[in-house]
C-alpha cells in the first residue's frame, strides 16, 4: 500500500465491550413478561406460531433439503457453544407467548438430536397462552430416534410430532433421504408415539416426480383409517443447494386426482386460520366424509402459494 492509497483507508475502532455478560439469573417459569398488544405485521397478520430451530444438524441427506454433495463431513456446522441455550430459547419463547403465540413447533435439522431435549420441552409446556391456556407444543421429526425416545418426550410436555416418510419401499425412501435407513425403524418411531399419545400424529411425504410419485397410493393406503393424518408436499426449492427443476414437481391437485381414481375423497374446510394444507377426507358410499377412514392433506407450495395467510415465524439457533 503506498503512502497515496493510506489516506484513502477508514481508521475502525473496535468498541465492543471485552467481554459478553452472561445473564445470571436461572430461567424461573414464574416470572411474568408485561404483554402489551399482539404482533402484528404490515398486512395485519397476527403472529400464532413459532418455529423454533434447536440444531442445524441431521442425520439424514434428504436430497430435496441437505443434500449429501453439501452437508458433507466437511461441513461447518455450528458448534455447541454456538447454539442458544434452552434457558435462551425460552425466555425467547415467552416474550412470543407474552404477545400471542399458542403454539411452538421444535423443528432441525432433526431435533431429536439435540442433546437432552427433554429438559427444553419441560421449560416451554410450563408456559400458558395469553388465555391462561397450555402451549400446543410440537415437534417435526424423520421418525428415526422416535421408538427410544417417543415416552420421554411426551413425559416431558410434547403434545404431537409430526414424522417425515417419503415411501414405504425401501429403495425409494432411500432415493430420497441417501441413508441406509429401514422404513420399518420409521414405522415402529411412528407406532411408540401414539402409543405414547403424541397425537393426532401426521405424516409429512414429499413428492418429488420421477423419484417417488409412484407412492402416493401406497401411502393412502396404509395411513387410511389409521387415526393420522397423511400430507403430501409439493417439490419445492429451498435455495440453490437442492438442483430444484419445476419439471419434477408434482402439483397437488394432481395428487388428489390420483389417490380419487382409486379412494373416493371430500374436500374438507380449513381447521384454523392460516392453515397450510388443504385437508380432504375421504368419502363414504353416499359422498359424506367417512371420519373412520380420516383425511389427507395437501401442501401446494409451489403452484397455490399461502404466503398471504401466513401466521407464523421461524427462531432459528
Amino acid at each position: 500500500m503506498t503512502e497515496r492509497d493510506t489516506h484513502r483507508v477508514i481508521p475502525l475502532m473496535d468498541q465492543r465491550p471485552n467481554s459478553l455478560a452472561v445473564p445470571a439469573a436461572a430461567f424461573d417459569a414464574a416470572t411474568r413478561i408485561q404483554a402489551n398488544g399482539l404482533i402484528a405485521d404490515q398486512r395485519g397478520r397476527t403472529l400464532r406460531d413459532l418455529r423454533i430451530s434447536v440444531t442445524d444438524r441431521c442425520n439424514f441427506r434428504c436430497n430435496y433439503c441437505m443434500p449429501k454433495e453439501i452437508f458433507d463431513k466437511d461441513y461447518a456446522y455450528l458448534k455447541h457453544i454456538d447454539l442458544l441455550s434452552f434457558e435462551e430459547i425460552t425466555r425467547l419463547a415467552r416474550v412470543f407467548v407474552a404477545h400471542g403465540v399458542e403454539k411452538i413447533r421444535l423443528t432441525g435439522g432433526e431435533p431429536l438430536l439435540r442433546k437432552n431435549l427433554e429438559q427444553l420441552i419441560e421449560q416451554l409446556a410450563s408456559l400458558r397462552t395469553l388465555a391462561g391456556e397450555p402451549l400446543d407444543i410440537t415437534l417435526t421429526t424423520n421418525g428415526s430416534l422416535l421408538a427410544r425416545k417417543a415416552q420421554s418426550l411426551k413425559d416431558a410436555g410434547l403434545q404431537r410430532v409430526t414424522v417425515s416418510l417419503d415411501g414405504l419401499d425401501d429403495a425409494v425412501f432411500r432415493s430420497m433421504n441417501d441413508v441406509d435407513f429401514p422404513v420399518a425403524d420409521v414405522l415402529e418411531g411412528i407406532e411408540a408415539a401414539r402409543a405414547a399419545g403424541l397425537g393426532p400424529i401426521k405424516i409429512n411425504m414429499v413428492v418429488k416426480r420421477g423419484t417417488n410419485a409412484q407412492e402416493i397410493l401406497p401411502m393412502a393406503r396404509r395411513f387410511k383409517g389409521s387415526g393420522m393424518v397423511l400430507r403430501f408436499i409439493e417439490y419445492m426449492d429451498v435455495g440453490a443447494t437442492n438442483g430444484w427443476r419445476m419439471n419434477e414437481v408434482m402439483p397437488s391437485a394432481e395428487v388428489v386426482k390420483l389417490i380419487q381414481s382409486e379412494l373416493p375423497l371430500v374436500q374438507l374446510n380449513a381447521s384454523s386460520p392460516g392453515e397450510t394444507a388443504q385437508r380432504w377426507g375421504y368419502a363414504n358410499a353416499s359422498g359424506a366424509h367417512d371420519t373412520e377412514a380420516g383425511e389427507i392433506g395437501v401442501i401446494s407450495s409451489v403452484t397455490q402459494a399461502f404466503c398471504s395467510s401466513c401466521n407464523r415465524a421461524r427462531l432459528s439457533t
